[in-house]
């Protein structure tokens, strides 16, 4: 029984260890799947929808009944009349009521608001801010899901950059290394050994930079897939894996839907606020009406211990009625009030169309940025493989004492800054494309 326990166990942290594992390797997609589910801002904006439907509930509660109890008590410490427990002065005992020595008044009141016009604009209010609140996380998961695909490639682009780097940095050490032995039986310069030696400090110092960077893009990326710091990550995408999907415009070619932009909606949903601001403005030129029921009790007695007796007599009292709030003169005040919340509105009108323009001028400026990020893509690509076999023949006729070394290292300067200019063109690509992928709500 012993050992089965034991197997049990053994198996049980092996599975938790084998889905810990499973769980630390990301695809691009399941990146984006997994912040938007696990990143601290999005549970930020799920509490505040939350917080929105409770605010929701507190708004039309106000409107419906609300019933109080209260319990008075008090004890005359010192009264005008001395009384005695055998006192049969009906004077006195008239005094007696209006001056109890203890005295206990439960009380309840149930009310109901009747008609009020700021309540009806409230009803319509609390739903908008509900819309709000969700919209606000609608943005939130637009900003996570773009800066997760930015800091996804840029840290590939980091793991790319130092692949290239120890191949640079191989390629030159064997260069260093032939020349040296070259040297040393006469057959060449040593400027030629310092000008690689020159070359390869630089490769080597690059390189330490770029583990740096790639270790802070780490730690950025899981932040926002909600991950500790200190558990590893695997990107189980390259990045050429990533441009391959953004080469092509045909998915967004079609016509666009700017009112389905969530900036859009934002700018709409305060349009929609500002004209409930001067709704309820003009609401309070409308009379408010309210109704209540009240029923207290009253008892007193000379001792505190004899009010909870059966022989205590109680008083009752059972009120009814109504209080109508009318505005009549504000000395011209709430006119003011209202013309203001008007041009309040019509600002954010003016602005919510001001939005739908630049939206439109956006979309059509992130098109044609993409179709020349995709052209600048082939065009360095193009470029690279010039600079690698240029290069590459520069290395043959330095070996064969035809070029010097000053020529070779300018083919390897220039063969470096084909490959930056390659993987920036990857980058330039990658973001130019999920930008328009975000302004027109698609999908990767």
């Amino acid at each position: 029984m012993k050992n089965k326990t034991i197997l049990f166990l053994s198996i049980l942290v092996c599975n938790l260890g084998l889905s810990q594992e499973k769980n630390n390797h990301f695809s691009l997609e399941e990146a984006v799947n997994h912040a938007l589910i696990h990143n601290r801002n999005i549970k930020n904006a799920d509490l505040n929808i939350k917080a929105a439907q409770y605010q929701k509930w507190e708004t039309i509660a106000t409107g419906l009944p609300q019933i109080n109890a209260k319990i008075d008590y008090s004890t005359q410490i010192e009264s005008p009349f001395d009384f005695s427990d055998n006192q049969e002065d009906q004077e006195n005992s008239m005094f007696g009521f209006f001056f109890p020595k203890q005295n206990v008044t439960p009380n309840i009141t149930l009310s109901q608001l009747v008609f009020d016009g700021a309540y009806l604009v409230g009803l319509r209010s609390v739903k908008l801010f509900l819309e709000i609140s969700k919209n606000a996380k609608e943005k939130t998961k637009k900003e996570i899901k773009t800066t997760v695909i930015n800091t996804y490639a840029r840290t590939l682009l980091s793991k790319e950059n130092i692949r290239i780097m120890n191949q640079n940095v191989e390629a030159v050490q064997n260069n260093l290394n032939e020349t040296i032995v070259i040297f040393k039986n006469g057959l060449t310069e040593e400027e030629n050994v310092e000008q690689l030696e020159l070359t390869l400090s630089n490769l080597k110092n690059n390189l330490n930079n770029l583990r740096n960077i790639q270790e802070v893009s780490k730690g950025f990326l899981k932040l926002l897939l909600g991950i500790d710091l200190e558990e590893p990550i695997e990107l189980t995408e390259s990045l050429n894996d990533i441009v391959k999907k953004y080469l092509s415009l045909d998915p967004i070619k079609s016509g666009h839907a700017v009112f389905n932009n969530i900036d859009y909606m934002i700018a709409k949903n305060n349009s929609q606020s500002k004209y409930l601001l001067y709704k309820l403005e003009k609401s309070k030129k409308l009379p408010s009406i309210s109704a209540f029921l009240n029923s207290s009790y009253m008892g007193y007695a000379d001792n505190f211990s004899s009010i909870f007796t059966k022989e205590q007599e109680w008083m009752s009292s059972t009120v009814v009625g109504a209080s109508i709030k009318i505005p009549v003169f504000t000395s011209f005040g709430g006119r003011a009030m209202t013309q203001r919340a008007k041009i309040n509105w019509k600002m954010s009108l003016n602005n919510l169309k001001e939005t739908e323009n630049n939206l439109r001028l956006e979309i059509q400026k992130l098109k044609n940025e993409c179709t020349l990020a995709i052209d600048t893509y082939y065009n360095k690509q193009k470029n690279l493989k010039l600079a690698e076999r240029i290069e590459q023949k520069n290395t043959l006729k330095y070996r064969e004492g035809i070029s010097s070394s000053f020529e070779l290292r300018q083919a390897q300067m220039q063969l470096y800054k084909s490959q930056q200019e390659y993987l920036e063109s990857m980058i330039y690509l990658i973001d130019k494309k999920t930008a328009l992928e975000n302004i027109l709500n698609t999908k990767l």
